[in-house]
């Protein structure tokens, strides 16, 4: 099939997923919600003591909302697995999928509908998070190429785990167990560098807080809003990002194409 019918097909399924957002906005709304409510009780309830914890002139709650805006921007990230897995498992479950195999069409085209419809849910649900972050303290001091920088980043992490959520609701057998399969990456920003620094945390918990995936991504972040050393964890963040796409691209196709309709 050709790369015109590709793109054709692909732009069709993207249209179904944002008149699906359209129609039912809830999912949106429960993505925005959860990370404005943590943005808010550790900023103004656990904000004075965690921030006096960092250490450094400044510290306070106003220097708590710089830290913990990366971490809460993840929370987004991670809470955008779970409505992708659910979307496609439900897909699997109704008989559109047994339709669509039967029509001339590219067969990937369902699944990429699903990730650029949730990339686009969850890049404008981020924008609603910073602007609340912005009216509680987060003063960012990033020039607009750090900006882009920062954005591309998280568009990146985010890219790779909409794809791994779609592993999950394909290889689930239940719409309920793929609601839940994802939730475990809602803890890696509390396990990371999201909320406090690692180097308060015990040795074993240490280790595992510094090499998970997300640690990388959120120090990359902080270090490019924010004016913090970054390190090599920007590389360490691409590495991750382009590891976890390239294992949950393939395996999410070969699980469409092999798995019949639930």
């Amino acid at each position: 099939m050709s790369t015109t019918y590709a793109l054709r097909d692909s732009a069709t399924m993207l249209r179904r997923e944002l008149k699906h957002m359209q129609r039912y906005p809830s999912m949106t709304l429960m993505l925005v919600g959860l990370p404005i409510v943590l943005l808010l009780l550790f900023v103004y309830v656990f904000g004075g003591t965690l921030g006096a914890g960092l250490g450094g002139p400044g510290g306070g709650r106003a220097a708590y909302a710089d830290y913990v805006v990366p971490g809460i921007l993840l929370i987004t990230v991670a809470s955008s697995a779970q409505g992708t897995a659910i979307s496609v498992a439900m897909d699997m479950s109704e008989g559109i999928i047994a339709r669509l195999r039967t029509m001339a069409i590219f067969r990937p085209c369902v699944l990429t509908g699903h990730v650029l419809g949730s990339l686009i849910r969850t890049m404008t649900s981020l924008g609603a998070v910073i602007g609340v972050a912005l009216l509680v303290g987060f003063r960012p001091n990033a020039s607009a190429a750090e900006w882009l920088a920062a954005v591309g980043i998280i568009a990146m992490i985010t890219f790779a785990v909409i794809w791994f959520s779609v592993v999950c609701g394909l290889i689930t057998k239940s719409v309920e167990t793929a609601s839940n399969l994802p939730m475990p990456l809602m803890l890696l920003p509390f396990l990371g560098s999201g909320f406090v620094p690692t180097s308060s945390m015990p040795t074993a918990v240490r280790w595992f807080a510094d090499y998970q995936p997300f640690t990388p991504v959120m120090e990359t972040v902080r270090g490019l809003l924010l004016g913090t050393a970054i390190g090599s964890n920007a590389v360490l963040a691409v590495a991750w990002c382009a590891a976890i796409t390239a294992v949950s691209y393939p395996w999410a196709k070969r699980l469409y194409n092999r798995a019949p309709a639930r």
